[in-house]
């Protein structure tokens, strides 16, 4: 994809997002964030027709339980401290509570393939983890090794210092290796931009050149930079990628209502942690 077709979109998507900013009814409709749903039944139907997953923070559970909620949580540990025993409980409540995967660093993949072999659980981790700095060839051998460890998701981080130079081409190529090595064992990818380090022409141009790259999901963030999801980023990403690809909201999700903004908005996933405290209600 060109750099003038790129600009071309991202001026019509910007131009489209300032239009719907500009004619939103405030009791209906509070600004671009509210542009997808905002009824319980079509958030279900959204879940119904292509929301695979969700996880997300403390607190949430209510409002969704009755939405099979679990079917859709990463149950993640990304933290550098984890210990494999606590690895070990990870795997363990996954089984338990029915979680869609488990989101481990990539030392982590041979152990959790080997504690989850049988279930249903699959095994998700992340790649260029988490600045994106690496270069591509790293990334593309580390993302090898762990789907040859047994992953079967791939996170990976754009490099943002690329993309805000303009080098659209090495950020393309960068996702699309991922992608490639991916579809080689019929793994997910999920490309991270980092919202909290990007203007909205930048947000834009990474989802473009993600879906041109051929991934399945874009990812707000890491979680380790300066913020996280905002329902405007989410519906903004899914305006751009349409329903071609998923969009996953990963940060800062903690109550209820942070849910149900980020799942109107767009978002097919929620990215965050206590997802036990999720599914049964405890906080």
């Amino acid at each position: 994809m060109s750099n003038s077709i790129i600009d071309k979109v991202v001026n019509q998507v910007l131009t489209e997002k300032a239009l719907h900013d500009f004619y939103c009814v405030e009791d209906t409709c509070k600004g671009w964030e509210r542009n997808v749903v905002d009824q319980p039944v079509a958030v279900k139907t959204i879940i119904t027709n292509g929301a695979e997953r969700i996880s997300a923070g403390k607190g949430i559970g209510a409002e969704l339980k009755d939405i099979s909620l679990a079917r859709m949580i990463d149950h993640t540990m990304l933290k550098p401290e984890a210990t494999p025993s606590e690895i070990t409980t990870l795997c363990d409540e996954a089984k338990t509570y029915g979680f869609a995967s488990v989101c481990i660093n990539p030392s982590y993949v041979p152990l959790c393939s080997s504690l989850l072999k049988g279930s249903s659980v699959k095994v998700c981790t992340v790649i260029g983890f988490p600045l994106g700095a690496t270069t591509t060839a790293t990334k593309r051998a580390e993302a090898e090794e762990a789907l040859n460890n047994g992953a079967e998701e791939i996170d990976m981080v754009i490099h943002i210092g690329k993309l805000k130079a303009g080098d659209y081409e090495y950020v393309f190529n960068d996702i699309n290796q991922v992608v490639l090595a991916a579809k080689r064992k019929n793994a997910v990818t999920k490309v991270i931009i980092e919202t909290a380090l990007l203007t909205d022409e930048e947000k834009v141009k990474a989802c473009l050149i993600s879906k041109e790259a051929k991934a399945d999901f874009v990812k707000t963030s890491t979680g380790f930079s300066k913020g996280g999801a905002t329902a405007g980023d989410i519906a903004l990403m899914r305006f751009v990628v349409g329903s071609a690809l998923g969009v996953k909201a990963s940060g800062g999700v903690r109550t209820v209502e942070d849910a149900e903004e980020m799942i109107k908005s767009g978002a097919s996933r929620i990215g965050a942690s206590a997802s036990v405290k999720i599914v049964t209600g405890n906080t």
